[in-house]
């Protein structure tokens, strides 16, 4: 169940202005480094790694394997990847956006 109210608090609020307000790669690290543990940001790498994975059609075990995440972490991502907010696929759209474009413009 999706709780839309999570993200209502003022603390909330801030963290999400803050995220918005980021605009370069390496204060982002920096924040998210003071933010969260290593060991934290590797797990959402992960999990981020699993679902544009799962968008591109690999098979459990091949994500299991590259991500080292449990099959049923795998698992939830999918359902989420399919039946959540959508985020996972705004965020890789985004991604695939820029790195399309990105790619186009140093071309002759």
């Amino acid at each position: 169940m999706i709780n839309p109210e999570i993200w209502t608090t003022p603390p909330a609020q801030r963290l999400t202005s803050a995220l918005l307000e980021i605009k370069d790669a390496t204060t982002l690290q920096r924040f998210l480094r003071d933010l969260m543990t290593e060991s934290e940001i590797i797990e959402i790498c992960a999990r981020f790694e699993a679902a544009k994975l799962l968008s591109e059609g690999a098979k459990y075990t091949d994500i299991t394997q590259a991500t080292r995440l449990s099959s049923r972490t795998v698992a939830r991502i999918s359902d989420w990847s399919q039946n959540g907010t959508g985020g996972y696929a705004a965020a890789l759209n985004l991604i695939n956006h820029h790195s399309h474009s990105t790619s186009q413009s140093g071309e002759a």
